[in-house]
């Protein structure tokens, strides 16, 4: 460790964050029978419904094989629907998926919510909030070196 830049330090902390909150979010939503990933879905779908299976795989951190994998189980479990429009197969939620989000978001985002409410200030969020926001951008300008 003694050779790491505070910028590597920085992204292991965040890497190992992000590991940690999915385990304990995957563990927290087993109540709802859902995994972090299902979840994630599941809130992209609502908010931009009927949504293709390509603009989803773009919103999602899920391969394009495996949102179908994913997506084929949810339809299975009765959490969407997939209806044919011409060329595009759009997916919408069940009312059963609805039902369940209604409770599971506010629990997950209050859990979620918590790591940062317990240890940081309103103005430390809100600072980190700002330097992640100002990363992301950033990273999304960011191409990869060529070998």
């Amino acid at each position: 460790m003694r050779n790491n830049t505070i910028g590597s330090l920085i992204w292991l902390r965040l890497s190992r964050f992000v590991n940690q909150s999915n385990q304990m979010s995957n563990e927290f939503l087993k109540r709802f029978g859902l995994t972090i990933a299902q979840f994630d879905v599941l809130m992209q779908i609502r908010i931009y419904q009927p949504i293709s299976q390509m603009e989803l795989a773009d919103k999602v951190t899920v391969t394009q094989g495996g949102i179908s994998r994913m997506l084929a189980r949810l339809e299975k479990e009765g959490f969407i629907t997939r209806r044919q429009d011409w060329k595009t197969k759009t997916i919408s939620l069940t009312a059963n998926a609805e039902s369940i989000l209604e409770i599971a978001f506010p629990e997950q985002a209050a859990f979620q919510s918590s790591f940062f409410d317990e240890v940081l200030t309103e103005d430390e969020q809100a600072l980190l909030h700002n330097l992640m926001a100002r990363v992301h951008k950033h990273s999304l300008k960011k191409e990869v070196p060529p070998e």
